[in-house]
């Protein structure tokens, strides 16, 4: 069973986000399917029947919804606009469809006394036959707005006239209404020809298919730009990486960040407890084999990497042939020159490395300047705070002070207003008696426009059922949809290379043939090439280690030349100016130690004196409520003896006591030892 009054609760809100200025109907509606593929058929075809319908008769709906606002429904909500929309859309186009009894289901599953405004005001039969009918007939032709709008509502008005009668008594009583006579509908079943069966028809042959196109190898390699972004990400990172670092080694003393031993102690034993948890029954590694234990393992090369060392060998020999040649017609030898350019070379190298660590000495000293720059902006900071807190206060006091004055005002306004709604209700009983006495008047009238619509229903009615006996009886007649072909023949579309479909199959046969001919004959080609191609690899391969062993030796050569220049060569000289900066910073940094030991030794006699004031403070309080306890036992044990009080009383008065300053103490004390805590 559905449940109309869910359903209708979700069109209005569907109704709620169309924004017709900014939404397409057609794509609302369709984002509104999606989200209702959970419910039935059904269910799904109503709520969508009736969002398009309230959609599409907006115009219709918004002058009965507008004029229920300013008569009757001045004090309803406007957010509840789009459900009085929607029930007045079921009354006006699905009654009929619905029925009296889903109708009366959905309005009871609304709020009552809304409902009944709401459908007294639309089922006025003076209102339906004078404006509504106006209203409407200046959007609409006049007598379409009669004959399928109107004279229906009419019609409906005296069977919807005990719902509302019923809504009236519940607000009125409380009491449940009498359930309405249900009316069964007993079906029929049609007599109707049966189809004749239809042929089964031939499966059509499946078309086969062209070979389709490679996918291009750069769809499976990555973009070059992504490649560009990681490296530049990379460096970023390593950048950061060096400035947090620099960050770090150079922050303040008073802000170190660094753990104690203890700390570091207890982290270290709980990591190691937590890989020791991690030790599963593990399999010991294999050891590495002996093939990949070697140092020079030959490497495979490809065609392109053969023929480029070749070319670079081949082009180093050419060099060195034109370099004797210059040398014997009676060119100089270029060494001399090298050398002396390497020595000047080393030589500007040395210079700025002194110019770099005279740089880095630099801002060294501005850094332990800036240091103490901003010790002494905390300290002018920490006082600007105090001053600040007191105007604080003092602005907090005006505040309390206007809240107490706003209150009294709002007190007086509440109790006005509820005096205001005590004399609106009953305005409303006299108005509802006048609107009871007008629709008894209006009943005479409807019935007889009701009979009138009846008859004009069952002559649309027999009218309908004479189309549908027509169209069956054209659909019956058989139709003849089989046609035979012959492959042999031609179609005869009068065309110069036109042929049969046998004479097709022949002649791509013959073509196949043939391709296949030429694909042998280029295999057999590929072959002899791909021979000839390796002969020759294996001659540059040859050619390639002879130059590999020479240049090995020239190598070794040259690195135990490099190794006694470089235990010859000295370390660069300081400068003077390089000496000077080294002992202003060292100057710089005993002053910074000697402000941050002046800070501490500040703060722990400040922290001393507090302490020692809330340690005489509690020492005070837990006397105080010792003393007091003494003198309570000394009054009970006096009214004892005298035997004014009994000793349950006195007992229970002597717990009672002692619970309460017991909890006071144990709160102090609390607060007390929290203070020392938080301090």
């Amino acid at each position: 069973m559905t449940s109309y009054g869910k359903l209708v609760k979700e069109v209005v809100q569907l109704l709620d986000r169309f924004d017709p200025e900014n939404h397409c109907v057609e794509v609302f509606i369709e984002d509104a399917l999606k989200e209702l593929k959970n419910k039935d058929v059904s269910e799904e075809a109503f709520v969508l029947e009736v969002l398009s319908g309230c959609i599409e008769y907006k115009q219709l709906l918004d002058v009965v919804v507008d004029a229920f606002y300013a008569r009757s429904g001045k004090n309803c909500l406007a957010s509840e606009y789009n459900l009085y929309a929607v029930i007045c859309y079921l009354a006006t186009f699905k009654l009929e469809d619905l029925g009296l009894q889903q109708f009366s289901k959905i309005i009871r599953s609304q709020d009552i006394s809304k409902m009944y405004k709401f459908l007294s005001f639309f089922f006025d039969v003076i209102n339906l036959s004078t404006w509504i009918k106006d209203d409407w007939s200046q959007i609409y032709d006049a007598p379409y707005v009669v004959e399928n709008w109107i004279t229906p509502l009419l019609r409906w008005q005296p069977e919807v006239e005990p719902l509302i009668n019923q809504l009236h008594d519940k607000i009125t009583n409380g009491c449940s209404p009498k359930k309405m006579d249900k009316i069964w509908t007993e079906p029929q079943e049609f007599n109707l020809t049966k189809p004749k069966p239809r042929a089964i028809p031939l499966p059509e042959k499946i078309p086969l298919q062209g070979k389709h196109q490679q996918v291009p190898p750069s769809t499976y390699k990555p973009p070059k730009e992504q490649q560009l972004l990681d490296e530049m990400k990379l460096k970023n990172r390593q950048k950061a990486e060096t400035v947090l670092l620099e960050a770090n080694t150079g922050q303040f003393s008073c802000a170190n960040a660094e753990k104690s031993k203890r700390t570091k102690q207890v982290i270290s034993q709980i990591i190691k407890e937590k890989e020791l948890k991690l030790k599963f029954q593990c399999q010991p590694a294999n050891e590495m084999p002996a093939s990949y234990k070697a140092d020079n393992i030959p490497i495979r090369l490809n065609t392109t990497a053969i023929l480029r060392e070749g070319a670079l060998y081949n082009r180093r020999v050419e060099q060195e042939l034109r370099k004797i040649e210059k040398l014997v017609e009676g060119a100089r030898d270029p060494s001399e020159f090298m050398a002396w350019q390497r020595q000047m070379r080393e030589r500007d190298m040395e210079e700025k490395l002194a110019e770099v660590e005279r740089r880095r000495l630099e801002g060294r000293l501005s850094h332990e300047e800036a240091v103490l720059a901003r010790h002494k902006i905390i300290q002018e900071n920490k006082k600007k705070a105090t001053l600040k807190k007191e105007e604080t206060a003092g602005l907090m006091r005006r505040y309390a002070e206007k809240r107490l004055e706003e209150e009294k005002g709002m007190k007086e306004l509440v109790e006005q207003v509820v005096e205001g709604h005590k004399n609106a209700r009953q305005a409303k009983a006299k108005i509802l008696e006048c609107k009871q006495r007008i629709v008894q008047e209006v009943t005479e009238e409807s019935q007889e426009l009701l009979r009138q619509a009846l008859e004009k229903a069952e002559a649309e009615l027999i009218r309908k059922f004479e189309l549908i006996r027509q169209i069956r009886a054209i659909e019956s007649v058989p139709l003849i949809r089989h046609k035979f072909v012959d492959h042999t023949q031609i179609a005869g579309h009068a065309l110069l290379g036109e042929m049969s479909l046998v004479e097709l199959h022949e002649r791509l046969t013959l073509l196949k043939e043939a391709q296949r001919k030429e694909d042998e004959e280029k295999r057999d080609t590929i072959l002899r090439e791909k021979q000839t191609k390796e002969q020759f690899l294996l001659d540059h391969l040859n050619q390639i280690s002879l130059h590999r062993a020479a240049m090995g030796k020239a190598n070794m050569l040259k690195k135990e030349e490099k190794k006694a220049k470089s235990q010859s060569t000295k370390a660069f000289l300081k400068d003077e100016r390089l000496v000077e900066l080294q002992k202003k910073l060292e100057e710089k940094r005993q002053d910074r130690r000697q402000q941050s030991e002046s800070l501490k030794i500040k703060a722990g006699e400040d922290s001393a004196q507090r302490l020692r004031s809330w340690n005489t403070r509690k020492k005070s309080l837990e006397e105080h409520h010792w003393l007091e306890l003494e003198r309570n036992l000394e009054r009970q044990v006096q009214l004892l003896k005298h035997g004014s009080m009994s000793s349950e009383v006195a007992l229970k008065l002597a717990t009672c006591h002692a619970a309460r300053t017991g909890a006071s103490s144990l709160c102090t004390t609390h607060s007390l030892s929290g203070s020392k805590s938080a301090f």
